[in-house]
């Protein structure tokens, strides 16, 4: 039994599989829908129903609230057709371009720049590359079966005389592979991943100037997204706001430093919210989303890239648009939900 979906207003269509979500069925035949957590938390994949039933799973409400799904609202990825179906979505031009695989991969090196920071860098099988779009995750599977997502920080082009990706892990007291990472884990060891996933990477048809806006580790695929820019010479005007509580939080800050400096048209404000005596800080202090509206109050020609904690991704998106006149369709996101926040 299989039902058919017809995007809007690209008039794609593609067929899903009784009990298949939209967006699983998407993925597998390489339909760029847009989408971030795979969850039902962070919303990125909402589209309007046209036409058909769709039965939604678990999700929750500030993914999408009763109200939107009684406006004829849906979840891609977790809405399981029970018709045929025609939604209407933005299609995101190269999000189905690279084959989503499972590879195993090796742990080369675990470093630790920052108390609860790893840098975890693994080396990938030699004659199977894995490609994908700088800003793009995968997806580790756990030996029960369950999944944790990382963003990889290097951009594609960095693997390839020695295929490795680079991720960066914050420490989450009690999670299943967090505390892994931070305890037992050593070199050598063996990993099972999947992917690429996700549509959050740099949209290359736009000459718009860019404000990347990073909080935590979500400070990664924007790290990545800049090395790709680099590579492809692109040099529209960019700022790179990074949002951490100290000093040490900003764990790759020399390099970002470095990056200004080998890139003219970068320029980096490093945001503190609870910067300590010893740091001595004299640069911004406060919520960084709100550094961004302080310093560029008008966004109407810009393109936003943010990517960490939930409530920076949410604030950021909100503020930008009603107060900052960003286009709706231009703020494009990757909200690190963590188990927690799922539930």
């Amino acid at each position: 039994m299989t039902f058919t979906v017809t995007v809007q207003p690209s008039g794609h269509t593609f067929e899903v599989q009784r009990d298949e979500t939209i967006l699983a069925a998407a993925i597998r035949q390489g339909v760029g829908l847009p989408y971030g957590c795979k969850d039902g938390a962070c919303g990125s994949c909402k589209s309007r129903l046209l036409e058909g039933r769709v039965l939604h799973g678990a999700h929750q409400v500030k993914a999408m609230s009763p109200a939107e799904e009684e406006a004829g609202y849906t979840l891609t990825c977790c809405g399981t057709p029970q018709t045929d179906v025609v939604i209407e979505s933005r299609e995101v031009v190269g999000a189905g371009q690279f084959a989503v695989k499972k590879m195993p991969c090796r742990v080369s090196s675990i470093e630790k720049p920052a108390g609860d920071v790893a840098v975890l860098k693994l080396q990938l099988p030699a004659n199977d590359r894995l490609q994908y779009h700088a800003g793009q995750y995968v997806e580790f599977i756990l030996r029960d079966g369950s999944r944790r997502s990382y963003s990889m920080a290097n951009a594609p082009h960095t693997q390839v005389d020695k295929p490795g990706i680079e991720l960066h892990i914050r420490h989450m007291v009690g999670g299943k592979f967090t505390d892994h990472v931070f305890g037992a884990m050593k070199e050598k060891e063996i990993l099972r991943m999947e992917g690429p996933f996700g549509s959050f990477f740099l949209r290359e048809d736009s000459d718009k100037p860019i404000v990347l806006l990073a909080s935590g580790t979500g400070f990664a695929p924007i790290k990545a997204i800049i090395e790709h820019m680099q590579f492809k010479a692109i040099t529209r005007p960019t700022v790179l706001y990074w949002g951490c509580r100290s000093k040490q939080d900003l764990y790759l800050h020399e390099w970002a430093l470095q990056a200004t400096r080998e890139l003219p048209h970068l320029r980096y404000v490093p945001v503190l919210s609870e910067p300590k005596p010893e740091d001595a800080w004299s640069g911004a202090v406060g919520f960084v989303h709100q550094q961004v509206m302080q310093d560029l109050p008008d966004l109407s020609g810009y393109q936003v890239y943010a990517c960490g904690a939930p409530v920076m991704v949410e604030s950021a998106q909100r503020d930008f648009i009603a107060h900052c006149g960003l286009p709706e369709g231009e703020f494009y996101a990757d909200s690190f939900t963590s188990e927690a926040d799922k539930h």
